[in-house]
């Protein structure tokens, strides 16, 4: 009679170690929080290249805390638990920020939002909609984009001067956009990351933390607001920054 070789020599059979079931838990959020609508578990398995089953003993366990909800038909999507979570992430910098962009926002009839550092990209961590606008470009919490493209990318780079970034050893190029926006408090964008999209951004330096942007999104025109919206940016900026010092 043929014995396993797991069953002969008394060993536990082969699981997936921690750190890959983790990293598919984050995976499936990552995927739900991108996608426009609820997706099937089939569909959910597919993008995250496993079995069904697999997929949905994650989703069970991400469904136990909240972090995701199926709807009557099934489907998955992003659960409460994740606005819980997301609450927690860089807390002081979004207290102080959220009334600047309250008034950013209806003031200048523009999306204003915070883009934090993440690796090689920008990630939108908070952001607020004019009141009383219907034109307006979406920009939603949990956006990414390369740090190399865009005015937040600009802004971020320009609160360090060449050599501190050169030293921070990220493999991305210090931009030229960078030293100018350290000149004038503020970086322009504009059709670099989505076309017909420009944007503005003012560093934000967080003590002891990297330094994120307050930025602003706008469908691009001939006539650029960026010698009024950009000042104002790096005011709400420094204000921020007295929050948090």
């Amino acid at each position: 009679m043929n014995v396993p070789a797991t069953a002969a020599t008394g060993a536990a059979p082969a699981q997936a170690s921690p750190s890959q079931t983790l990293s598919r838990g984050i995976r499936a959020l990552e995927i739900l929080a991108a996608a426009p609508g609820p997706l099937t578990i089939a569909e959910l398995a597919d993008a995250m290249g496993v079995h069904r089953s697999v997929a949905y003993r994650i989703l069970r366990t991400l469904e136990d805390h909240s972090l995701l909800v199926r709807d009557d038909a099934g489907r998955v999507q992003p659960g409460p638990g994740l606005a819980v979570l997301a609450r927690g992430v860089s807390r002081n910098l979004q207290a102080a920020a959220l009334p600047e962009l309250t008034q950013l926002a209806n003031s200048l009839d523009m999306t204003a939002f915070i883009a934090v550092w993440d690796h090689h990209d920008c990630i939108t961590l908070v952001t607020v909609e004019p009141r009383h606008s219907g034109a307006t470009v979406a920009q939603h919490p949990g956006t990414r984009h390369p740090i190399n493209a865009g005015a937040p990318g600009i802004a971020i780079q320009s609160a360090l001067t060449e050599a501190e970034w050169e030293r921070l050893g990220t493999g991305i190029a210090y931009r030229a956009e960078a030293a100018e926006a350290r000149r004038r408090g503020f970086s322009a964008s504009h059709d670099e990351v989505i076309p017909g999209v420009s944007s503005l951004a003012a560093p934000v330096r967080v003590p002891g933390g990297r330094p994120a942007a307050l930025a602003v999104v706008y469908i691009s025109s001939l006539h650029d607001p960026e010698a009024v919206v950009g000042p104002a940016l790096a005011e709400s900026a420094a204000r921020i920054e007295q929050q948090l010092a």
